[in-house]
């Protein structure tokens, strides 16, 4: 028997391991399973290069509970060990055979893992204490049991083994007696262990058998040895693929379309990559793509490696020359990850290259649910929006398809402004929009439909890529100024009367500091009244809206043009009846307040620095006297127009074609729509 310390460089190893080395404890499963392949993987080596000329057998990892008496067992019929190489591989902390394994058998070596060391004391997260009974492959070995509490004290003597391999038997502590439970471990095994190379096999099989459940002497094994992505594509189907990925998300809509990776140089990498039919709120659909290292599971985290817009897509990688720290949990910074990176996205851009090239009707088919990935990857990556603009569409609101050259060829003769910029009109909603959109078609022009959840920003960053460019929403401005071919037409009102009007139509808005009352001669066909908002302020608040916080223009209230069409015949009517109505007392408030207004220009042009209080509160008394006047002639106004009945019509009118008009306004408005029929 002996006894011995552990070779750490301090007592407080285990603590360290408990707490901080590994981010889950749950992973240790993995830890322990993937040692137990690597040695069932190494006895295959040897028996490859003829070192080892045994049977080999049925290669086998067992899982084993025994809750009574409160172990986990994890067995394999692999190379086992000698007492020396336990010294060597155990007792030395983070010394791993593995290295020189991989040296020796370096032509031999796939699929060899390789984490002896500090991979197995990922079990003292758990346990109270370990023991490790194992024999060698090699000729009269014997069998010998490792013990250890946690502490750096082991024990180790001879033991009675009769098959090479070897058995990690954990006493699992009071504060994770979950790892007892058959439910938890088949969890796990299914999460880390479903696609290792060896069988692994938990337990025996169940069965129903007269109305209850038995076990069968069948063993239950629970992973698949040789997954999809580590065959080749040729020997593939479609339904192969459609079924490999219901496997890994059953509850999923069928993919649209996937990608085989299979790289040995310049560095390794396999997988595949499916394009899911993406949901709007898309965050919730990361973390989907399964990164795998010789087809042990790793994580669903996959940042670090892949561009943020391609952790949208599903499915798996696996790669070994993917650095990995100790718990193989996090990604360290390595130039083959960022090789891995850019080969990913090329690989996809050829993917998608080929299916517009040769199928595109069905790329336009399935572009919808597609958008929302290559707009992600548009924004945030320059070298993908280089590659996308060869396969990227516009889609128009009649759901026609077109590459950003066709559809710069379409409207470049028709909407191209005076300044010689080509616009591109469209609609966020072909809904809410439709009166805007049918007026932009009957000028000719055609709209696009821009209703993704980037679109915001996609916008901006074509704006900029586009030469001599812009974009515009068609309910932005009234459609004469949406392009401007021609100089605007001079408005006939004054400027006395302009003011007086827009006080009117004010009075019959609910919220009148959200809208600014313009004019426009716009012709007698035309919309009486159109309610528009400018460009700017609603992007800056479409982005705003997708940023957690809204930032400066999210916070702010909505704001809105009145356009009201003096050429319009019943605007017409009301100037006419305002002026009949109101027309003398108007006059006067005019005479009291064109002296009130010469004399505050007056006295503001006579003010200096030096002048004495009493000039000042001359010019003050001249304001408030101006500012009485000028309140008396807008309350005049107001009340008019808030029981202008034209007026309000017409303003629930614009209001409606933008739906805006809802609740009690609405009921309103039905109300006083049958009383002006009625009265007709």
């Amino acid at each position: 028997m002996q006894n011995g310390q552990i070779g750490v460089t301090t007592e407080n190893i285990f603590p360290i391991i408990k707490k901080f080395l590994y981010s889950d404890h749950e992973i240790f499963l993995r830890e322990l399973i993937s040692n137990a392949v690597d040695a069932t993987q190494k006895l295959k080596t040897l028996a490859s290069v003829g070192e080892f000329k045994g049977e080999l057998g049925e290669l086998q990892v067992k899982v084993n509970l025994d809750k009574e008496h409160k172990t986990l067992t994890i067995s394999d019929n692999g190379v086992g060990m000698t007492a020396e190489e336990i010294d060597r591989y155990i007792n030395q902390i983070a010394f791993s055979g593995a290295g020189e394994f991989l040296e020796k058998y370096k032509n031999q070596n796939s699929g060899i893992i390789g984490h002896f060391g500090l991979g197995f004391y990922s079990a003292f997260m758990v346990s109270d204490k370990v023991e490790i009974v194992s024999r060698s492959w090699r000729d009269e070995a014997k069998a010998v049991r490792w013990s250890c509490d946690g502490s750096p004290s082991y024990t180790m003597d001879d033991a009675q083994r009769d098959q090479r391999g070897t058995d990690i038997v954990l006493h699992i502590a009071d504060d994770c007696l979950e790892f007892l439970e058959e439910q938890r471990i088949g969890d796990l095994l299914r999460r880390y262990c479903r696609f290792l190379p060896i069988p692994i096999a938990f337990g025996n099989k169940k069965e129903w058998k007269d109305g209850k459940e038995v076990q069968t002497d069948q063993p239950n094994i629970i992973n698949d040895t040789n997954p999809l992505w580590v065959r080749k594509p040729a020997d593939l189907t479609a339904d192969d693929y459609a079924a490999f990925y219901r496997a890994l998300y059953p509850a999923a809509d069928e993919p649209l379309f996937h990608i085989h990776l299979n790289v040995d140089y310049p560095f390794n990498l396999t997988g595949v990559l499916y394009f899911p039919r993406l949901k709007t709120q898309f965050d919730i659909q990361k973390n989907k793509i399964q990164l795998y290292c010789n087809q042990v599971f790793v994580t669903d985290s996959v940042e670090g490696i892949v561009p943020e817009y391609l952790t949208l897509l599903h499915g798996v990688i696996d790669s070994p020359d993917i650095p990995l720290n100790v718990s193989r949990s996090y990604l360290q910074s390595d130039s083959n990850v960022k090789k891995i990176s850019s080969h990913i996205t090329k690989k996809v851009c050829d993917r998608l290259q080929e299916i517009f090239k040769n199928e595109r009707e069905q790329l336009e088919k399935k572009w919808d649910d597609l958008k929302l990935f290559i707009s992600f990857g548009m924004i945030t990556d320059e070298k993908f929006y280089e590659r996308a603009q060869k396969f990227a569409l516009l889609k128009n609101v009649d759901g026609k398809y077109f590459t950003f050259e066709e559809y710069e060829k379409l409207i470049k003769e028709n909407q191209t402004d005076r300044s010689k910029t080509l616009i591109y009109l469209y609609a966020a909603n072909a809904t809410d929009q439709y009166a805007y959109i049918e007026q932009a078609k009957a000028k000719g022009y055609d709209v696009l439909l821009m209703d993704g959840q980037l679109d915001p920003h996609l916008i901006g960053q074509l704006e900029n890529k586009l030469k001599d460019s812009r974009f515009v929403r068609v309910d932005s401005d009234v459609i004469d100024n949406l392009i401007a071919k021609d100089e605007r037409k001079e408005v006939s009102l004054s400027s006395e009367e302009q003011n007086d009007l827009r006080t009117l139509f004010s009075a019959s808005t609910q919220n009148s500091s959200n809208y600014w009352v313009s004019f426009e001669e716009m012709g007698e066909n035309a919309n009486p009244v159109v309610i528009t908002q400018a460009e700017f302020m609603r992007r800056m608040k479409d982005m705003a809206s997708l940023s957690p916080t809204g930032g400066m223009y999210g916070n702010m209230p909505d704001s809105y043009n009145m356009v009201v069409n003096t050429s319009h015949p019943l605007v017409k009517a009301i100037i006419d009846g305002k002026n009949a109505a109101l027309g003398q007392q108007l006059a006067d408030s005019t005479k009291a307040i064109e002296p009130l207004r010469a004399r505050v220009d007056e006295l503001q042009k006579a003010m200096k620095e030096d002048s004495t209080q009493q000039e000042r509160d001359t010019l003050n008394d001249a304001r408030a006297q101006l500012s009485e006047q000028e309140n008396a002639r807008r309350e005049l106004l107001k009340n008019f127009g808030s029981n202008h009945t034209l007026v309000k019509q017409l303003v629930d009118l614009a209001l409606l074609a933008n739906n805006m008009l809802k609740g009690e306004d609405l009921s309103r408005f039905v109300k006083r729509s049958i009383e002006l029929i009625k009265a007709d």
